[in-house]
C-alpha cells in the first residue's frame, strides 16, 4: 500500500505555532471582550437607572392623584430627554408624550417611531415580567431589541405620591423609559474589531517567529540528513560542523564520533579483506608450480594405473583425480582473486553465439547429451573464453545434478542475447535458490566431498556481470531448474 503523503516538519511546526496562537488569542481576546462588554453594559445600565430615578424625583409633587391624558403626557414629556423615550400608564390609559405619526407597515409589532427614525415605547412591547415588577412597587429594567436590531434598555418604575404625614404611597402610575444602548454597542463593536485585529497581528507575529525558529532548528536537521545520506553512499569522511552547546550540537558531535568510528572499522575491514584476497592470490600462485609437477606425475600414474596391482592402481587413479581437482580449485581461486582485485578484463571479439555454444559442447563431448535450439545469425561482441566458462559450468551442473534431457536455447533481440540452460530433474529447493551463486556453497550436504569446489556458479555470475549482463536461476513449473544468461550484444553501444 502506498504510504499517505504527510506534511513536512516545518509545515507541522508552523501549523502548531499558528494553532497555539489562534487558540491563545481567541481565549484571551474572548475573555477580555466578555468582561469589557459586561462592564460597559453594566455601567450604562446603572447610569440609565440612576438618571431615571433622578427624573422621577423631579415629578413631585403630582398635581393630581388621578391624572388624565394631559397629565400623563406631561409626565412622559418630563421623562423624555436626549436619547430617552418615555411612556406613562395609568389604569390602562397611556401617553408617550410627544405625538407620533401613524405606524409604518414595515415596523415590527409594538414599535412606533417619532420623526421617522426615533422609537418610542408602546404598551405592546412591555414584557409581562417587567410590568409585574413595576406593579409590585419595584424599579426594574430589561435589555430589549426593538428597532432595526439596535439594543435598548427598558426601565420601568412606579410613581409614588407623598401623603400629608410624609409617607409615600403607590399612585398607580407606571413610568417606562426606553434608553438607547447604541453608543455602548458601537464601543463593544470597536472593541471586538480591535480584538480581531490584535489576534490577527498576533497570529502573523507567531507565524514569523515560528518560521524563524523552525529555520534555526531545521537547518542542522537538514545538514544531519545530508551527512547521513553521504555516509550511506560511502563518503565515510563526512562530518558536520558543530556550533553551540545545545541538544542539536550534541547530536552533531555524536554523529561525528559515530562516523569516525565507522570509518575506522571500515578501513580495518577493507585492510583485512585486502590482506585475505592477497593471501589467497599469493597462495594460489605459489601452488601452481608444485601442482604443475604433480599434474605431470599424475598423468604418468594414470597411464600406469592399469598395469599396477589393484590397490596400487586404485590409489594411482585417486591421486590423479584429486590432483586434477586441486588444480581446478587453484585455478578457480586465482580467477576469483582477479575479480576481487578488479583486474579481470574482457577480450572482446565479434562471435557467432550459436557457434560458440556448439564449440563449448563439442570440446567437452556433450554434443550428443544436450538438446539445442540455436537460431543462426545471432552475433555479439563477447569474450569467448569467459562465455565458454559460463556455459561449461551451467551445462556441466545440469548434466551432473539434474536429469535429462538437458537443453540450451538461444534467443535475441536487437540489444540483448539470452541463453537458457535447463534440465528436467526435481529442481532446486526454494531455500537453495537465493544462495546458489554464493562461493563454496553446495546445494546438498552429500556433495561436500564431490568433485566440484562450489566456485563454478560464482565465477559464472562474475563473468556475466563483467559483460554487464546477468545470470539468474529459477525452477520450471513442470520440473527442472533453468539458468538464464542475459548478455548485451554490443558492449560499445545500445542500452545499458
Amino acid at each position: 500500500m502506498t504510504p499517505r503523503p504527510s506534511l513536512g516538519l516545518r509545515a507541522r511546526l508552523l501549523s502548531a505555532f499558528a494553532l497555539l496562537s489562534v487558540v491563545t488569542a481567541a481565549a484571551v481576546a474572548g475573555a477580555i471582550y466578555v468582561e469589557a462588554r459586561n462592564d460597559i453594559l453594566q455601567r450604562a445600565q446603572d447610569a440609565a437607572v440612576q438618571a431615571t430615578k433622578s427624573r422621577l424625583e423631579r415629578l413631585f409633587p403630582l398635581r393630581s392623584a388621578e391624572p388624565g391624558p394631559d397629565e400623563l403626557r406631561g409626565i412622559a414629556n418630563q421623562m423624555t430627554e436626549g436619547n430617552l423615550r418615555a411612556m406613562a400608564i395609568y389604569r390602562g390609559a397611556y401617553s408617550t408624550g410627544d405625538p407620533a405619526p401613524a405606524d409604518p407597515p414595515a415596523d415590527p409589532p409594538g414599535l412606533r417611531r417619532q420623526g421617522g427614525n426615533r422609537p418610542v415605547v408602546d404598551p405592546e412591547m412591555l414584557p409581562l415580567s417587567l410590568r409585574r415588577e413595576v406593579a409590585g412597587g419595584n424599579v426594574a429594567w430589561q435589555r430589549v431589541v426593538v428597532w432595526q436590531g439596535a439594543p435598548y434598555l427598558l426601565i420601568g418604575a412606579p410613581l409614588l405620591i407623598a401623603e400629608p404625614d410624609g409617607t409615600a404611597r403607590m399612585s398607580g402610575i407606571e413610568v417606562y423609559v426606553l434608553h438607547s444602548l447604541q453608543p455602548e454597542q458601537h464601543s463593544i463593536d470597536r472593541l471586538a474589531t480591535f480584538a480581531w485585529l490584535t489576534g490577527g497581528a498576533g497570529l502573523a507575529f507567531a507565524v514569523v517567529l515560528a518560521w524563524l525558529a523552525t529555520r534555526g532548528v531545521l537547518r542542522p536537521v537538514r545538514e544531519l540528513g545530508r551527512a547521513a545520506r553521504l555516509l550511506g553512499e560511502g563518503e565515510l569522511r563526512t562530518r558536520i560542523a558543530v556550533t553551540g552547546s545545545d541538544e542539536l550540537a550534541d547530536v552533531a558531535r555524536t554523529f561525528n564520533n559515530t562516523a569516525a568510528e565507522l570509518e575506522r572499522h571500515v578501513e580495518q575491514l577493507r585492510q583485512m579483506e585486502a590482506d585475505a584476497r592477497r593471501f589467497v592470490a599469493d597462495v594460489s600462485h605459489e601452488l601452481r608450480t608444485p601442482l604443475a609437477a604433480l599434474a605431470a606425475v599424475a598423468d604418468v600414474l594414470d597411464e600406469e594405473a592399469a598395469h599396477l596391482p589393484e590397490p596400487a592402481g586404485r590409489a594411482a587413479r585417486l591421486v590423479s583425480q584429486e590432483t586434477l581437482n586441486l588444480t581446478g580449485l587453484v585455478n578457480d581461486l586465482i580467477e576469483i582473486s582477479r575479480f576481487d582485485s578488479g583486474v579481470a578484463a574482457l577480450a572482446l571479439n565479434e562471435v557467432d553465439v550459436a557457434e560458440l555454444v556448439r564449440a563449448t559442447l563439442r570440446s567437452r563431448g556433450w554434443s550428443e547429451s544436450v538438446e539445442t535450439e540455436l537460431p543462426a545469425g545471432v552475433t555479439a561482441r563477447l569474450d569467448p573464453r569467459r562465455v565458454d566458462v559460463i556455459l561449461a559450468n551451467l551445462v556441466g551442473n545440469a548434466l551432473r545434478h539434474g536429469e535429462p534431457p538437458v537443453s540450451v536455447r538461444l534467443a535475441a533481440d536487437p540489444y540483448w542475447g539470452t541463453l537458457e540452460v535447463r534440465d528436467h530433474g526435481p529442481g532446486l529447493d526454494e531455500a537453495v535458490l537465493p544462495r546458489v551463486f554464493d562461493r563454496f556453497y553446495k546445494a546438498s550436504a552429500a556433495r561436500a566431498r564431490s568433485e566440484g569446489s562450489g566456485l563454478g556458479l560464482s565465477i559464472a555470475l562474475e563473468n556475466a556481470r563483467l559483460h554487464r549482463g546477468d545470470l539468474t536461476v529459477s525452477n520450471v513449473p513442470d520440473g527442472g531448474a533453468r539458468f538464464t544468461l542475459r548478455l548485451p550484444r554490443d558492449l560499445d553501444g545500445g542500452p545499458e
